[in-house]
Formats: C-alpha cells, sequence, structure tokens
C-alpha cells in the first residue's frame, strides 16, 4: 500500500529547477560582394513593449511552444526513453525566429509611426503658414478698405463746406465754435485687432510643443544668427560691459563733469621723417584703425605697423584736425653750439694745459717736478703711452689743469686731442736736441687749434744744452720768442734739477689772466673723454675733462654712441667726490660700454632722451662704416690689379688711445704687396671670443698691457692661436714689419748678364733646335735664365741648356763672339729674336 502511494504521489509532483533565461542561437551576418557570416550568440529573454496585439502574439506563440513532460518513471529499458531529443533543437531554433521576426517587427512599425508623425507635422506647419498669410492678406485689404472709406469722407466733408454759403453772424463768444462746426474733424483710423478663434485641440499640442523648442533654442547663439544680427535684444550685455560702464560711471561722478562727450582736443603733434602709423596714432591720440581707413581712402594700402613718410602723416594729422610739427632725423641730436651760456652766469675756471713735445725730451720729467710725483717710474720704457689728467694747486690756491700727451709718432691722434681741449700749450724742447719730427707735428696741432703756446726749455743742466739754437730753430717755423722781440713766452727748465720751474707757472698763471677763462657751474655738465678703458673690476671707465657745468652722481649722461650714469667719480689722486666743476679730470663709471676718445660727454635730463641719441648716433656710425665710394671703372681695374698680400691680426689695449695708435701705426706699415687687416680692436682683456674670431682666420693676436684669461689661454692652445705681448709701441710696429717681411718672403732682384742676336736656327738631334747667336752685350753663360723676345715681346723664358762655339762645349762666350745655344722646352726660335741671359739674387725683404 505505501508503494502505490508512492507510485501515485511522484507524477503530481513537479521536478524543482531555474528557467533558462538565456538560449544558445545563430545569426547571420550580410556583408557586400555577397560575403556571410554565422556568429554564436545567446537570446536573453525580455519583456516584449510595443504595439497593442504585439503582447498578445507573443502569448499565443508561447502558449503554441511545446513544453516538454515531466520526466517518466524509471523503466527496466531506458535506452527507449532517449526518442524525443531531435524535436528539442528545432523547436528552440522556430521559436528564436519568431522572436527575431517579433522584434523586426516592432522596430519597423515604430520608425513607420515616427515618419508619420514627423509627415504630419510638416504638413501641419504648412498649413498653418498658408492660414497665417492668408490673414495677414485679409487684414491688409481690410485696412486699405477702411483707408479709402475714409478719405472719401473726407473728400465729401470738404466739398459740402465748399458748397455752403457764407453767413456772417455779430461776434459773440459761440462764433468760434460756430466756426469749429462748420467743417467736421477729419477721422482717424484706429486699427482693430482680429478677433483670435479656438484652436482645436491637436493644434494647441502642436503649438505647446513649438514653443518648448523655441524655449529650449532661444539661447543659443548661431553663425546664422550672429551674421544676420538675431536676437540682439535678447542677449544680454557681458560683465566685463558691466565693469566698464560701472567704472565709467564712477570716473565721472568722481570728477564732476556728466559722462557726455568731450570735445576733441587738438593737438601738435610732432613728426619725423618716417614713422609708423601705430605710433603717429598714439601722437594724435586717434585710433590706429581710423588712420588705416583714412589711407586706404587716399588709395594706400598699408597696416598699422607699417612706415610712411612725412607727407602722408602731414595729411592725416590736417585730416584728423590736428597741428602738424615737422622735425628731421639730426633734430635728435644735441645742438651744444647753439647753447651759449648768459655773460652774468660765467664764472673764473682753472685753465687747462696741455704738455706736448718730441719723445724723450722729459714731458712728464717736467710735470713730475711740477706735481712732486714720480710717473715717469711707472711707464714702461720710459716713455709716455698714455694721455693723462691732473690737477695741481699753486701756492696762490689758483688750480692748473696738466694734460700730458704722448710723444711717439704713432700717438698723432693723441696729441691732436689734447690740442683741441687744452687752453694753453707747453711745447717742451730738450736744450741739448733741438727740434724733432713730433715737435713740429706739435707745432702744428696748436696753430691748427688756435691756442696760445709756451715753450719751455728743458734738460738745460746737461752739456752740450744750446737754448739759443732753440730759440732759432723756432724761427723756421714762426715761432717768435720774447726774446727775440716776439709775443710766445718762453722758459728755461730743468725737470731733474727742478730749476726754473716757478718761472714757468707764473707765465702760465700770466697767459691764463690775459684769456680771461670762465665758465657757467650750475648747469648740466659737458665734457669731453680724454682716455677710456675697460677694467676687469669697474667695467668702462671713462677719463672726463669737464668743459662746463657740474657733473654729479646720479647724472644721467650720453657719450658718443654710449650711455651711463654716474655710479662714481674719482680724481687724479684716487680720491672719489660727489661732484666736479669746470676744467676738472675725473674718471666716471657708470657707462654702457667703452666710449671712443674724444667723444662729447653731454648730461641729459632722463635716460629716454640718452637712449634716443645714442640709438641716432650708432646708426650713424654705422652708414658711415657700411657705405661704400661710387663705383667706376678705373676703381674696378684697379682692385682687380691690386693682388696684394692681407696679413690679418687682432688688437686688443688697455686704453681706447693705445688701441687707435697701434690700428694707425699697423696701417702706415702696409705698402703695395701686404697689407694689414685689423679683425677687431677693442680694449680689455684679452676673451675666448677674441681666440675663436683670431683662429679662424689664423691670425695672431697683439696684446698691448693686456692678458688673456684661463679660458681664452686653453681655447688658444687647442686651435694654435699665437699671442704677442707688448708694452712698448715701437717694440710692436718693428716686429710685426718684421713677420709681414718674412710672410712675403726675400726680395728677388735680376740683373741683366747680356744680350745676344739670333741670327739663325739650326736642328740640334731628332726634337731640339740650335739658335745662332750673335753676343751683343755682356756675356751669356751656360745655366742661366734667359727671355726669348721677337719685335720686344717676350716669346718664352727659358734657361741655356748647352753652349757650344767651334762644336766645343763652352761655360761662357763674350760680347763681339758668334755661339750656338740650345733653349730648354722651347723651339719657337726666328732669325731676327733677341736673347736676353739674367741671373736672379735674392735679399731680405725690409718694410
Amino acid at each position: 500500500m505505501s508503494e502505490d502511494k508512492k507510485d501515485t504521489a511522484k507524477p503530481a509532483r513537479k521536478p524543482l529547477g531555474l528557467k533558462r533565461s538565456v538560449e544558445p542561437g545563430e545569426v547571420k551576418q550580410t556583408f557586400s560582394h555577397g560575403r556571410t557570416n554565422k556568429v554564436v550568440v545567446e537570446v536573453k529573454r525580455k519583456k516584449l513593449v510595443g504595439k497593442p496585439g504585439a503582447q498578445e502574439a507573443a502569448k499565443e506563440i508561447v502558449k503554441e511552444t511545446p513544453v516538454p513532460a515531466p520526466a517518466p518513471a524509471p523503466a527496466p529499458k531506458p535506452v527507449a526513453k532517449k526518442q524525443p531529443a531531435a524535436p528539442k533543437a528545432t523547436d528552440a531554433l522556430s521559436r528564436q525566429e519568431l522572436q527575431a521576426k517579433l522584434l523586426r517587427e516592432a522596430e519597423e512599425a515604430r520608425l513607420e509611426a515616427m515618419q508619420e508623425a514627423r509627415k504630419r507635422d510638416v504638413r501641419e506647419k504648412k498649413e498653418q503658414t498658408a492660414e497665417e498669410k492668408k490673414r495677414a492678406e485679409e487684414n491688409r485689404k481690410a485696412e486699405e478698405e477702411q483707408a479709402r472709406k475714409a478719405q472719401e469722407e473726407i473728400a465729401a466733408a470738404e466739398k459740402a463746406a465748399a458748397d455752403a454759403p457764407v453767413v456772417q453772424e455779430p461776434a459773440s463768444a459761440e462764433a468760434p465754435a460756430a466756426k469749429t462746426d462748420a467743417r467736421p474733424p477729419a477721422r482717424k483710423f484706429t486699427p482693430v485687432e482680429t478677433p483670435k478663434r479656438a484652436k482645436p485641440e491637436k493644434e494647441k499640442q502642436k503649438v505647446g510643443r513649438e514653443d518648448r523648442n523655441d524655449r529650449r533654442q532661444s539661447g543659443k547663439l548661431t553663425v546664422n544668427r550672429a551674421l544676420r544680427g538675431e536676437d540682439g535684444a535678447a542677449r544680454a550685455r557681458s560683465l566685463a560691459a558691466l565693469k566698464r560702464a560701472r567704472e565709467k560711471e564712477k570716473r565721472a561722478q568722481r570728477s564732476g563733469r556728466p559722462s557726455e562727450p568731450r570735445e576733441k582736443q587738438i593737438r601738435s603733434v610732432i613728426v619725423p621723417e618716417a614713422i609708423t602709423v601705430q605710433e603717429l596714432a598714439k601722437r594724435m591720440g586717434e585710433k590706429g584703425a581710423d588712420l588705416v581707413k583714412s589711407l586706404f581712402n587716399m588709395g594706400s594700402m598699408v597696416t598699422v605697423n607699417q612706415t610712411i613718410d612725412q607727407d602722408t602723416a602731414e595729411l592725416l594729422v590736417e585730416e584728423f584736425g590736428h597741428n602738424i610739427q615737422r622735425v628731421s632725423e639730426s633734430d635728435v641730436e644735441i645742438d651744444t653750439q647753439g647753447d651759449v651760456d648768459p655773460e652774468e652766469t660765467l664764472k673764473p675756471r682753472a685753465p687747462v694745459v696741455t704738455i706736448m713735445g718730441h719723445v724723450d725730451h722729459g714731458k712728464t720729467s717736467l710735470l713730475d717736478a711740477l706735481r712732486g710725483t714720480d710717473v715717469v717710474a711707472g711707464e714702461a720704457g720710459g716713455i709716455t703711452q698714455h694721455i693723462g689728467a691732473y690737477q695741481v694747486t699753486m701756492k696762490n690756491g689758483d688750480k692748473v689743469t696738466f694734460l700730458d700727451t704722448p710723444g711717439h709718432e704713432a700717438f698723432t691722434e693723441m696729441r691732436m686731442r689734447g690740442a683741441n681741449v687744452t687752453d694753453i700749450v707747453i711745447l717742451v724742447v730738450a736744450a741739448d736736441d733741438g727740434l724733432m719730427p713730433q715737435t713740429i707735428e706739435a707745432i702744428n696741432h696748436t696753430k691748427a687749434a688756435g691756442v696760445p703756446m709756451i715753450v719751455a726749455i728743458n734738460k738745460i743742466d746737461k752739456e752740450g744744452a744750446d737754448p739759443t739754437t732753440v730759440r732759432t730753430r723756432l724761427l723756421e717755423h714762426e715761432i717768435i720768442v720774447e726774446e727775440m722781440s716776439g709775443d710766445v713766452l718762453d722758459a728755461e727748465v730743468s725737470a731733474l734739477k727742478k730749476i726754473g720751474l716757478e718761472e714757468l707757472m707764473d707765465k702760465i698763471h700770466v697767459q691764463a689772466e690775459l684769456l680771461e677763462l670762465k665758465a657757467r657751474p650750475d648747469r648740466p655738465a659737458e665734457g669731453a673723454v680724454v682716455e677710456a678703458k675697460l677694467d676687469i673690476g669697474r667695467g668702462p671707465v671713462a677719463t672726463v675733462l669737464i668743459e662746463r657745468g657740474t657733473l654729479k652722481r646720479g647724472d644721467v649722461f650720453v657719450v658718443g654712441s654710449q650711455t651711463g650714469k654716474v655710479r662714481a667719480m674719482i680724481d687724479d689722486k684716487g680720491k672719489q667726490v660727489k661732484e666736479a666743476g669746470p676744467s676738472t679730470p675725473v674718471e666716471v663709471l657708470g657707462i654702457s660700454g667703452v666710449p671712443s676718445a674724444g667723444d662729447k660727454l653731454t648730461v641729459v635730463e632722463n635716460e629716454g632722451r640718452a637712449r634716443e641719441v645714442a640709438a641716432y648716433r650708432a646708426e650713424q656710425e654705422k652708414l658711415k662704416r657700411t657705405t661704400q665710394a661710387p663705383t667706376s671703372l678705373e676703381n674696378m681695374f684697379s682692385a682687380a690689379a691690386n693682388s696684394a698680400v692681407e696679413f690679418p691680426v687682432l688688437v686688443k689695449a688697455d686704453v681706447q688711445g693705445s688701441t687707435e695708435a697701434i690700428v694707425q701705426a699697423l696701417n702706415k706699415i702696409s705698402n703695395d704687396d701686404i697689407k694689414v687687416r685689423i679683425l677687431h680692436s677693442g680694449v680689455g682683456a684679452i676673451t675666448e671670443s677674441d681666440v675663436t674670431l683670431a683662429g679662424a682666420s689664423k691670425a695672431p693676436i697683439i696684446g698691448f698691457n693686456v692678458r688673456p684669461n684661463a679660458k681664452a689661454r686653453e681655447i688658444a692652445k687647442r686651435d694654435g692661436v699665437r699671442f704677442k705681448y707688448f708694452d712698448i709701441i715701437y717694440d710692436l710696429t718693428d716686429d710685426i714689419r718684421a713677420e709681414m717681411a718674412g710672410e712675403l718672403g726675400p726680395e728677388k732682384i735680376e740683373n741683366v748678364v747680356g744680350r745676344a742676336e739670333v741670327k739663325d736656327v739650326f736642328k740640334s738631334g731628332k726634337k731640339d733646335k740650335a739658335a745662332g747667336l750673335l753676343v751683343t752685350e755682356g756675356s751669356l753663360r751656360k745655366g742661366l735664365f734667359a727671355r726669348l723676345t721677337r719685335d720686344d715681346v717676350i716669346v718664352s723664358a727659358t734657361t741655356i741648356a748647352s753652349l757650344r762655339r767651334f762644336k766645343d762645349d763652352v761655360e761662357e762666350v763674350r760680347a763681339g763672339m758668334e755661339c750656338g745655344a740650345v733653349l730648354e722646352d722651347t723651339n719657337d726660335i726666328k732669325p731676327g729674336d733677341m736673347l736676353e741671359v739674367f741671373q736672379v739674387t735674392e735679399k731680405e725683404r725690409v718694410l
């Protein structure tokens, strides 16, 4: 019984398990050109949401899908129960295909619905647009009809008033009203708003949808809207624009003036010879775009960064209502000639005395005796090679400024500068040596400068000293001293034994009183650069002699093409000073570069003005360097014929004056065969860039009182660059002269030994020819060089290979004899030719 219960309970109970939500399947992919591919996928069941009939169809499909029956009870033969496995795959495949079909149909239905809705919207929009156009046309016709009727009524009223008789009535208070009533007032047309009709429910939904779209897109700014200017009122001002407007209102409130546009300000515009449009707009206070627009109207296609000439700028300035002030580039330069100080502002100043003369005549020794110092002990070779400036205080308290100039022939420029900045020249002549070339040159410089001269006859304590001979020799150059009834002061002195120094100082004082030297101290300083150098620790340093005004610490100045600000001033005794008045020599620190000796120093109002003047002067110097002389045919042929050898050198010296003197001395050494080419000349120590430049041209570096730094020495050793150090200028010139001569090699000199005339030509062997000669001058020797000329034109240059007389070989044939000669490397011999025999001797070349 229990077994029967168990057997009956098993079929009624469902087996436990989970429903499969993922089923395997295949998807066939179709590509172009007939290609296909099958992919195994997993299909997930999901709830279908589509048309109302779609869910019912899905339910029917699910109902039609066969559900597998519960597994039967185990039988003794389990093999027969495995037969229904084949229909399961077919049922699953049909179920997937049906599901895919339903999905495709649902998607197609959705797309068709969307397309229908889109078409319906377009159709309704067209109908609405046509209806609005029709309504607008009806409104326009109604307005025209009403206006026409009103005009007809007005015309009828005017006609009736004109036809009615005029009746005069007594004056009363009602008369005006009667006259007014005689012509009825014209009717004014008041447009009537069209009554709005009720919209259907479908149209209301469409209008609501369009309003939502409009609100969504109202804030977007497209390119078309920006170009058409649409939606300008809808967009608000930017925060920056609001901020600017508020700031403008605040400024107007603070100034107490209304924020109305001000009157145009007429300016005086300074226009140089060339100016950019932008710069002109700034000076005019106008917009650059307005100027460009005016230029476009004139026919000039320019931009704000382009340069226009002065005439075009004048047209622009006048068009905008401003006044023009023309200036040229030269107006930038500081005019010191026209700046004359009033007479009442001038005060006495110390005289500037320059000591000049020949080398080794005792100029520096005389200055040491006057100053009580020993400058000459520090000079290399015992000669002065720099221009020095010193100030000496006399016993009566007066001051005298002395300039010591070199006497060597190479320092001509220094002597000329000394004569140009001085008030009095002391010409030092050695009593035992007389007048020498540099003495005569100093006399010429003094005459050219137009300054008075005092002759100091030095070394009167030496044996053989003859001051009278010196005075007599001075007469040759129109220098007449007082002892010979002239107007030139002279004094006999001895710098070594300090003889006659008091007399010399008295004569300097007398000459200064006669000149009445004055200058204005309370004005911006002006001075001349006596010497300049590059100091390692202090930078560019210039020795400046103040001519007028007072130079103070902190002053901004321009000197040559360099600018600067006075950082410190040092006097001739090595002390720092805060200011320097007229006739005071000081060393100035704070210059942007090393100026040239002889440049003028001028104090200006600010650094901008200094830079402007320096830039103009630098441009002028560049033009002067790069400007070439006009080329002519003669110059071209002379340049082609000139095949001189170049000797490149690089010069570095301690001061600017020495650099100039060395360059001039080297240029004087040049001749037609070889010339010096200065690669670079400068002031200061030898640097790495100098060595690199010299190494590229295989040139030696000349260092005058300077040395290279460690890095420069290392590069020079690597590149094989030679250094030549000198401290005396004549040693430098002698060495370079000898090296240039060695570069050319020994000089070859030709000496003509003899001449002979060709009488006949004979065969000598298979190839050579022998010339039958008659010696007309000198003698012929075997092995000498020879020239064969025909009608005074050289045919060939050769040598005598063999010389015979009557079949015998001889070494020499004298004049008046006949001989035969074979010439090397030539057979072009004809009767009547002339043979010139010479020998070449070499001689050491001297420049």
